[in-house]
């Protein structure tokens, strides 16, 4: 039985009965590594669930990247990325980024607090290679008590430090905020701009900036986005912006290596999609999470590109 014949009612129709939104996806562009859910911290809004101790997702090798880089290749993909959990805490990670960027752009997502610093000397070392690897560092809010209040004392500072060092010695950064309820978005950024030139960046780094996608498992009540809400409000175009259109994410699970739809549902076993990305780059992805709501209200992307 095909993988896409074994989802759900709900998968294809909402709790109205009207047929589900979804998206057909194109070419990939961007593939996804989840380095597991390791990390260093325990932020409590964290939508993987990372903390110190925390297996949900396991920490994959070289070995089991390399498939997957070479397949993406004959694909045409033009970007590797790596998200977590803290990516700085996987034992190869610096061998994974080197034989990343040996042929194409890499972005790592990091919180740039001590496992980055830890392996600064080696990352450094892969400047030379035919492509760069760039790195996108979480500061949830301008203010830093409030990014303290849920990573821990002292990690905006931390933050801010390693996305200096960084800059200092040639990488391009970038950072993720979150998305405050009724903010002023121009004077937020202005905020950050201002920030990053009092810390020698470039005032013009790029943003990207997150609502709340809550916790592993959540179930808020948010619209559900059905067929009409993605042809009514949206064209051709810009569903072609929806990740799971031109990207995947490899997950590591129960010793496994599997293909998920995007970064931001490997909570929700209907969205891993099988093990070759050719067959999975062809399967129909339903909106049915409840942060494909944020992808279709805000535009949500962990993409840069």
């Amino acid at each position: 039985m095909a993988i896409q014949d074994q989802k759900s009612s709900d998968w294809l129709v909402t709790p109205n009965g009207d047929p589900r939104g979804y998206i057909d996806p194109q070419a990939l562009t961007e593939l996804w590594f989840h380095t597991g859910t390791r990390c260093n911290l325990a932020c409590d809004f964290c939508l993987e669930g990372s903390s110190p101790s925390d297996k949900r997702l396991a920490s994959p090798t070289l070995a089991d990247i390399k498939p997957y880089i070479d397949q993406a290749l004959t694909m045409g993909v033009e970007q590797f990325s790596f998200t977590g959990g803290e990516p700085f805490l996987v034992k190869e990670i610096i061998e994974m980024l080197d034989y990343a960027s040996q042929y194409k752009p890499v972005l790592v997502l990091t919180n740039g607090t001590e496992p980055l610093f830890k392996r600064l000397e080696k990352l450094t070392t892969l400047q030379h290679n035919p492509n760069p690897i760039s790195l996108r560092i979480s500061i949830d809010h301008l203010d830093p008590a409030s990014h303290d209040a849920h990573r821990g004392t002292g990690t905006f500072a931390k933050a801010i430090a390693g996305m200096r060092e960084l800059h200092q010695r040639g990488f391009h950064v970038s950072l993720a905020r979150h998305i405050e309820k009724d903010e002023d978005t121009v004077q937020v950024e202005q905020g950050f701009s201002d920030l990053f030139a009092l810390n020698g960046l470039p005032q013009d780094l790029t943003i990207v900036a997150f609502p709340d996608f809550l916790t592993p498992g959540s179930l808020p009540h948010v619209p559900h986005v059905s067929e009409h809400c993605m042809t009514h409000y949206q064209d051709q175009a810009s569903r072609a912006r929806f990740m799971c259109s031109s990207s995947k994410m490899i997950v590591k699970r129960d010793g496994k290596m599997k293909i998920y739809a995007c970064t931001l549902v490997d909570d929700d076993l209907e969205y891993e999609l099988g093990d070759d990305l050719q067959a999975c780059q062809t399967q129909r992805i339903s909106m049915k999470h409840h942060r494909c709501y944020s992808c279709f209200a805000y535009g949500s992307s962990c993409s840069e590109r």
